[in-house]
């Protein structure tokens, strides 16, 4: 049984199927302006904005955003487990262009963990905005 009270597991789930279908359509969106398409591509957008305020409603749901610094010890945990366990465990399943893909996710990765970090120094040392 799991300890996550059952609320936020469902708004979680809801969360991460909005946040990918947001994500989805604005790859559809760069394919359709790419075949030509702008209305289209417009269209696909304006959806996956939608998508997006969903997917934001239902975190917030949650009940487990915190602070700023909460907000980026999190992001940075996220950046760490991805980087070090998830990518690493799937580029070792594939080989091939997959694996290459994975590959460039992985050094991506570690930029936005780079990039977390430096913004986590620079919130730690400004009482303002950062």
């Amino acid at each position: 049984m799991s300890r996550v009270p059952r609320f936020r597991e469902h708004l979680k789930t809801g969360f991460t199927a909005e946040a990918a279908s947001a994500a989805s359509y604005r790859a559809y969106a760069a394919r359709a302006a790419d075949s030509g398409r702008p209305n289209l591509a417009r269209r696909w957008l304006e959806i996956a904005a939608e998508k997006d305020t969903l997917a934001i409603l239902q975190l917030e749901a949650t009940e487990t955003l915190g602070s700023a610094a909460t907000c980026l010890r999190s992001a940075i945990a996220e950046e760490n487990y991805e980087n070090d366990v998830l990518y690493p465990k799937m580029i070792r399943d594939l080989e091939g262009e997959p694996a290459r893909v994975l590959q460039k996710v992985v050094e991506a990765q570690q930029q936005h963990l780079e990039h977390l970090e430096r913004l986590q120094a620079s919130l730690q040392s400004s009482e303002g905005d950062v």
